[in-house]
């Protein structure tokens, strides 16, 4: 890694670092992808103690981004070096080789679909104050958005453009569907029917599929939901 943010992923935006460099009182940054569009991928890191702090959780199968990944809520740690972490012990020992002092990682997720991870890291403990844990917040959902877009370009098409068996009802509940995703997610009917689209495609699923369990209310796409 050098000493700027690099990307590790040809096709994603190696700048999704720097913009939490940039705005938050950290020293570094690294994000990756789970989503079940694309294999596990680093996509960024600010430097080569986010790699590491990444790396090392990708490898033990332990940490603070599994736990946010599980809950689907932040994992804030002011004072990474304070107390025993049982969940996950050699993790917590293995940081004490780095020069980090506090981990906060926000997990990167749209309704039922999980994007990824961003951990941020600072060599100082503390918490970030209230205003900066908001600007992370919407550096993170922002940073959802441009990843899920970029994983749906990697990926290859889903037949929405043409229902196989052409049914004006497939296509209805399409429309009906986004509408719905569009009220759950509070976003634009473009975006309603991106995650519609992602959702289809980490499941192995037709968009009309998804369609038909958003009409039915088996699948919701409202943040922290199911």
């Amino acid at each position: 890694m050098g000493d700027g943010t690099d990307a590790v992923a040809q096709g994603f935006d190696a700048g999704l670092c720097t913009g939490f460099v940039e705005a938050l009182p950290i020293s570094g940054a690294a994000i990756s992808v789970f989503s079940g569009l694309a294999p596990e991928t680093l996509v960024c890191a600010s430097d080569a103690v986010a790699a590491r702090i990444d790396e090392l959780q990708f490898d033990l199968g332990e940490g603070p981004r599994w736990e946010a990944l599980k809950a689907r809520r932040p994992v804030l740690l002011p004072d990474v070096r304070r107390g025993p972490h049982a969940a996950w012990p050699v993790f917590a020992k293995s940081l004490l080789e780095l020069d980090v002092a506090a981990i906060f990682v926000f997990p990167l997720a749209l309704g039922a679909l999980d994007i990824g991870v961003v951990e941020l890291y600072s060599s100082e403990s503390g918490p970030l104050s209230p205003a900066k844990h908001s600007t992370a917040l919407q550096l993170a959902d922002a940073a959802t958005w441009l990843l899920l877009r970029q994983l749906l370009t990697l990926a290859p098409g889903d037949g929405t453009e043409a229902p196989p068996d052409g049914s004006p009802l497939s296509r209805r509940e399409v429309h009906q569907a986004t509408g719905m995703v569009l009220a759950q997610a509070g976003t634009s009917a473009r975006d309603a029917l991106l995650l519609m689209r992602a959702h289809a495609f980490s499941h192995g699923r037709t968009v009309r599929e998804v369609a038909r369990d958003v009409v039915s209310r088996s699948l919701d796409f409202t943040p922290g939901g199911g």
